[in-house]
């Protein structure tokens, strides 16, 4: 992921493997990472039992925000591809109860929108 993109806010794409050393410590037994995604200092994560949203804060980003959301609390999700002059996709992510989405967030086209799409369906349509 170039650092303009970052700075843009786009996510681009991180190893499970790079995420398993990194978040370790917040994961349970049997949760495996099956693919993640890092903004400039943000990152979110797709488990096989959960979401999790990483939110660095402040201006050091010494503060840490560990937000999780189990997938049967997601009532519905949109993926939309970038067109041909556009830079990003969009994923959008409503809570059960919610009237707008509760998660937003932005790919950069090094990003397969549609595997992220993949996974939540997996997940949400259990």
């Amino acid at each position: 992921m170039g650092l303009f993109s970052a700075i843009l806010g786009n996510a681009g794409t991180v190893s499970p493997e790079e995420l398993q050393k990194d978040f370790a410590k917040i994961l349970i037994d049997g949760e495996a990472i099956e693919i993640g995604f890092k903004l400039l200092r943000d990152t979110f994560i797709f488990t096989n039992k959960r979401l999790i949203l990483i939110d660095k804060q402040g201006i050091t980003g010494s503060k840490t925000e560990y937000k999780s959301i189990n997938y049967k609390s997601i009532s519905r999700f949109s993926v939309e591809t970038a067109g041909t002059f556009e830079l990003d996709a969009e994923l959008k992510i409503w809570i059960s109860g919610e009237a707008n989405p509760s998660i937003i967030k932005q790919f950069n086209k090094s990003v397969d929108v549609y595997e992220v799409q993949k996974v939540l369906a997996f997940h949400v349509l259990k």
